[in-house]
């Protein structure tokens, strides 16, 4: 059994889905759409592809998970880590994964009606979920195509191709350790730990006021971007010019708009980064900036046009539900076709965008393409 971090991509056609958090009934609309019998065969011997945040906020985690792990045992279906399945490895209580540690853990969201309707696991259901997460890599590649939760930077992808370690945690740590020695050493360390401090007392009050923490983000962004699990699973950071509010605590960084530099010419799908469908508000939940606000929902990013995050905001179906909405969701899950390049989304949308929208064609100015993208 193949248990490298990086490994090879399905030959022939594929569909890879985005982010799924939990919708089970949004999974079993969408693979109806993309022609596939329950058992995950295709007539046209196509291959199901998952980004990864399989689980978590949703009502159905568990059978999200069960699914897409019977897929996958037949030879139907490949899958990468996402960020919210390392957090489970990772033995990490994170707002929206009360259903696996315990829904006590999370007795604040289950009493105000925001989790309340999470299928909670059993000892039984966690043995089994961690020993398939452990058996999934952190990237797929092929010649045409490279699939990643949040973001294929080039010294991450190294690190994971070059490692030793057969287990995520283990390579994970590994990083950790090394990172945590570097910060250490740093002649700011004194001031990283006295901002530190004050963080710590206020980072989960959203009625309070956080100051900038210079040196502490400064800090964070090199943990963050030094460290190549997590530039997989949830991409590069920058500091922030303000502290903002989010999924339960403040935060001190801002998401990298990578895709915006992105030029190698292997194309890329993730996941991760919330892009809101066309006709929809950007989840308020999240209190960061919409990335995608400037390019339509189905447009392919990057300088060679060949950059596409197909993570719709399916996870923001909990909020809908918690505002009385039963059904017509606004938030989707899609899906990308390839190599037709045809996105199809789970209410039976289908757009095809085959030459990269909102971005300079290329120029062979490398440079001035860089500075020029947005």
């Amino acid at each position: 059994m193949d248990k490298a971090m990086v490994r090879t991509l399905a030959a022939g056609k594929l569909d890879v889905i985005g982010d799924i958090h939990g919708e089970l009934q949004a999974l079993e609309a969408l693979i109806r759409e993309l022609g596939y019998d329950a058992d995950g065969t295709h007539p046209d011997d196509r291959h199901l592809i998952f980004v990864g945040d399989l689980c978590d906020r949703g009502p159905d985690s568990i059978g999200v998970i069960a699914r897409v792990k019977a897929w996958v045992d037949a030879g139907r279906a490949q899958c990468v880590l996402g960020n919210h399945e390392l957090n489970l490895l990772l033995d990490r209580h994170r707002e929206g994964n009360g259903w696996f540690f315990g829904l006590d853990a999370h007795r604040e969201d289950r009493e105000s009606g925001k989790f309340a309707n999470c299928r909670a696991a059993t000892v039984d259901d966690r043995a089994g979920i961690l020993s398939f997460l452990r058996s999934l890599p952190l990237v797929l590649e092929r010649d045409d195509l490279r699939v990643v939760h949040a973001c294929p930077e080039a010294d991450a992808l190294r690190a994971a191709r070059a490692s030793v370690d057969t287990d995520v945690v283990a390579f994970h740590e590994a990083a950790e350790q090394a990172l945590r020695q570097q910060a250490a050493a740093s002649p700011d360390h004194a001031r990283i730990e006295a901002e530190r401090m004050r963080y710590d007392k206020v980072k989960a009050d959203p009625q309070a006021r956080v100051s900038s923490l210079p040196h502490l983000a400064a800090s964070e962004a090199t943990q963050q971007n030094g460290h190549p699990v997590r530039v997989l699973t949830s991409g590069r950071e920058v500091p922030g010019n303000l502290p903002f509010y989010s999924t339960g605590k403040w935060r001190l960084l801002d998401r990298d708009r990578w895709w915006n530099r992105y030029d190698d010419e292997v194309a890329v799908i993730f996941g991760h980064y919330w892009r809101t469908p066309t006709g929809m508000t950007p989840p308020e939940h999240k209190g960061a900036p919409d990335l995608f606000a400037e390019h339509p929902d189905d447009a392919w990013l990057g300088l060679r046009g060949n950059a596409f995050c197909v993570d719709h905001c399916v996870g923001v179906r909990f909020v809908e539900r918690m505002k009385g909405r039963t059904e017509k969701f606004e938030g989707r899950l899609s899906a990308m076709r390839w190599p037709e390049r045809e996105l199809v989304m789970d209410d039976g949308r289908r757009a095809s965008s085959l030459q990269g929208s909102g971005f300079p064609k290329r120029t062979g100015n490398h440079e001035a393409e860089r500075r020029d993208a947005p």
